[in-house]
């Protein structure tokens, strides 16, 4: 098979659950261990660091490689979803895996790959671990793709467990209350592995405790140990206080959002523990990964600004807490009218997040080109029962193209909702 061959095969002939939803996951890591036992067991093959958590494990995931790779050390990167292409989610140095190497693995695997029907995340994670061994990464960092105990990547025995927070998202898989989600999400600590928690929360802390005592493994709050502020956004980076041990330093992020805030402390103190565990990491190359996470690593979609005259920014946000903190960035920016370019997916409540949105601005309604999405007009009924209206234009770049025509030159636009909505953004 060519190589858009080989894609049509994993999109089609396995269960994706960015496209079609919960018929896709499974509450089983039988089908990662059978076709990692298929590979030669790839994920005992190379060092790692695993970070979980609801809203802020892309950010972390990123930043951290960002930083390895800023010290000199050849770093795998395993994230999900991908917005542009299959291959961004897996990467060495900020580079994708070639069209080649996602042929060749599915040529060289495709009678396992049709007898255990693994789903497409089982088959990708396998495809990830099998590419990181093959090229001899130093260390790869590997983000989990929904919750963790259950998670197609909890087949590996990393450095270092990182968990971001916990938030409302996937209730119908991880449970209803949040220190049901952190339990799920407690699943990646592993025994004696140091596990950081970037953010405390009061639902959550004894979750993770009980876990930690049961792995015997460390366990740091981090924002308990490092105190994170942002001070202003400069040019294209942000900056932030740092206090930790009673010193305070600035430090830029190439990232804007406010909400980064809540991620830093875990991002800092998991280089600190790396040091610990005998990885050479200088300030310099801390400094410099940070400043330039996205062109290290190629990170889309995090407070993305598009465009000026009119100001247009993008953002993959998309669960409660996630909006919750959009809401309160967009309300620092002075502005003469909002426009707000949204799309959802159909499977999850959406009822606690458009109540969220400020009712004032002018909404454009879309969707993203896949089954789960919710469907445009099917959204604007649900936010004209609280309050918002706008125009219905299903495809995201004509309703952006729309809001960008009608907006006055001070005007902000804002494109999200869904990770799939600024996916499709022409201009990303």
């Amino acid at each position: 098979m060519n190589y858009q061959e080989t894609l049509d095969y994993l999109f089609h002939a396995l269960p994706m659950f960015q496209r079609v939803g919960a018929s896709a996951f499974k509450k089983d890591l039988n089908n990662t261990l059978a076709l990692c036992s298929h590979l030669g067991n790839p994920e005992r093959k190379f060092k790692s660091v695993h970070v979980a958590g609801t809203n802020g494990k892309g950010s972390t995931s990123h930043s951290i490689a960002a930083v390895l790779q800023s010290a000199g050390y050849k770093t795998g990167l395993y994230t999900s979803p991908h917005l542009k292409s299959f291959t961004e989610r897996i990467r060495i140095d900020g580079r994708e895996i070639g069209e080649d190497s996602v042929v060749q693995f599915v040529d060289e695997n495709k009678a396992i790959l049709d007898e255990l029907q693994p789903s497409f995340f089982e088959m990708t994670v396998g495809m990830a671990f099998w590419y990181f061994v093959q090229e001899q990464v130093d260390i790869a960092v590997i983000e989990v793709g929904m919750g963790g105990k259950f998670d197609s990547t909890n087949v590996i025995i990393p450095e270092l467990s990182v968990i971001t927070n916990i938030g409302w998202d996937h209730v119908q898989f991880l449970g209803n209350t949040l220190p049901e989600i952190a339990g799920e999400k407690a699943g990646i600590i592993k025994q004696g592995i140091p596990v950081i928690v970037s953010q405390t929360q009061e639902e959550t802390t004894a979750v993770f405790l009980q876990k930690a005592q049961e792995m015997n493994a460390p366990i740091h709050f981090a924002d308990q140990l490092i105190r994170v502020d942002k001070v202003q956004t400069v040019a294209k980076h942000a900056v932030f206080s740092v206090e930790k041990e009673g010193r305070k330093t600035e430090l830029e992020f190439g990232l804007l959002g406010d909400y980064q805030r809540y991620n830093l402390p875990g991002i800092l103190d998991s280089v600190d523990q790396l040091r610990k565990l005998g990885w050479e990491i200088s300030e310099d190359a801390v400094k410099k990964g940070l400043a330039d996470v996205a062109p290290l690593t190629g990170l889309k979609g995090r407070w993305q600004i598009l465009s000026e005259k009119p100001l247009t920014i993008a953002d993959t946000g998309h669960n409660e807490p996630g909006i919750r903190e959009i809401v309160a960035q967009l309300e620092t920016y002075s502005y003469e009218k909002l426009w707000v370019v949204i799309g959802m997916v159909q499977d999850k409540d959406i009822s606690k997040i458009l109540v969220l949105l400020p009712k004032e601005a002018e909404y454009v309604f879309c969707q993203a080109d896949l089954p789960r999405a919710l469907p445009a007009d099917q959204l604007a009924e649900k936010a004209a029962a609280v309050g918002l209206r706008g125009e219905i234009i299903p495809d995201v770049n004509a309703a952006l193209n729309f809001a960008r025509k009608n907006a006055g030159s001070d005007d902000l636009i804002f494109v999200g909702g869904s990770t799939f909505v600024v996916a499709e953004i022409d201009d990303l």
